[in-house]
């Protein structure tokens, strides 16, 4: 299967480990890539676009990554942050009077951003057209009490956590965090990523595969938190190829782009809130992100996890280089990986999806062609 696009030299190898996935069907299509110091040394594509394999993966392909798209969510709060227009010590109801109720007086922003403020469902039965119900969706997380008790423990808030810290952005600016994230990254990087997709793009778009029933999300899981997680309103993929889950704002889940988009827009992290020759956020505000807010064996995943204000980090499950590196994952295995140390970024994202919520072998397997080719 023929690999196109870009790779230094001294990366080569990397084209060959994305056309192996390709020939052996662990991929259908995908793309990769990496920067440093801001740079783009690696930017690779292959493959197809939609399982039947009649539209070729190409340059400006874009796919809905999933819960790769919380990092869009966890920037945009933070350059918010560095700007001193949230802080995330603070009550939510501080900025959203309404989510006191219920107990949740003394929840934080702290705790939206690493999933520890017990609301990783709703209590109320939802439908799928939900989603698309801004405010039915902020409304009921704001009524309702948590489901334990908050800043306690890690419990994946799988499609809340975009809608929670999204309403304390749109509570602070007057936009949608997807008009923010637009406005103030997506458009001054030259990025393409999209929370909220015009339909000018929809021709774009590649169709994801769902992974085997035995393997969706949720499959597993018998306690009650796993299946209000799961179940209501439950996550259909077939949902990502229509125009109403493209173009709405869902920025837990929704977001819609590639690997460049997704990797060169992280290099404001990596290189210490720089990035095509603008200031972003200040090196301490990027660096806030690592500042770890809970740890443990996560309720909904199952897995240790540790969380700083909006990623993953060192130390859970996902094995990374070093302590100044952050990282999350889609359902079905995209990922961003941003190393601050060596300021590097890895992005993968595909169509064809593995059980998978932080990453899986078909990224990590790129990632360390690329890290093993830095070491030589």
């Amino acid at each position: 299967m023929s690999v196109q696009g870009f790779a230094q030299d001294r990366f080569a190898g990397v084209k060959e480990v994305l056309a192996a996935n390709l020939a052996s069907g662990a991929d259908i299509g995908a793309s990769f890539c990496a920067t440093i110091d801001g740079e783009t040394v690696v930017d690779i594509w292959g493959g197809h676009a939609d399982p039947d394999r009649t539209r070729d993966w190409q340059s400006d392909t874009i796919i809905n990554v999933y819960s790769t798209t919380k990092t869009m969510t966890a920037l945009t709060a933070l350059l918010l942050a560095d700007r001193g227009e949230i802080d995330f010590a603070k009550p939510v109801a501080h900025y959203w009077p309404e989510f006191a109720a219920n107990g949740k007086e003394g929840v934080t922003v702290a705790h939206l951003m690493s999933h520890s403020a017990g609301l990783s469902g709703w209590k109320e039965p939802l439908g799928k057209s939900d989603f698309y119900d801004w405010d039915k969706c902020t409304s009921l997380l704001a009524a309702q009490a948590p489901f334990w008790e908050p800043g306690t423990q890690p419990g994946y808030h799988a499609v809340t956590q975009g809608y929670l810290v999204g309403e304390v952005v749109r509570r602070v600016t007057g936009k949608s965090l997807g008009t923010v994230f637009r406005e103030e990254i997506a458009e001054p990087m030259g990025a393409d990523f999209h929370i909220g997709l015009p339909p000018s793009e929809d021709h774009r778009v590649a169709d994801l595969l769902p992974p085997p029933p035995s393997a969706a999300i949720g499959s597993a899981g018998t306690s009650d938190l796993v299946k209000n997680m799961a179940m209501n309103p439950g996550i259909d993929v077939l949902e990502t190829r229509t125009r109403d889950w493209r173009g709405a704002e869902i920025p837990a889940a929704g977001g819609t782009g590639n690997a460049r988009s997704v990797a060169e827009i992280h290099t404001i992290l990596a290189n210490g809130g720089m990035a095509k020759g603008k200031r972003f956020l200040s090196e301490a505000g990027c660096r806030k992100l690592l500042e770890c807010q809970v740890e443990g064996t996560d309720l909904i995943l199952g897995i240790p996890v540790r969380f700083g204000l909006g990623f993953g980090l060192s130390g859970g499950m996902t094995p990374l280089p070093n302590e100044s590196c952050c990282y999350w994952g889609g359902y079905g295995g995209s990922i961003i990986i941003i190393d601050m140390q060596n300021r590097t970024t890895y992005s993968y994202v595909m169509n064809k999806m593995e059980g998978t919520t932080s990453g899986d072998v078909r990224g990590f397997g790129l990632v360390m062609a690329v890290m093993q080719a830095m070491a030589a």
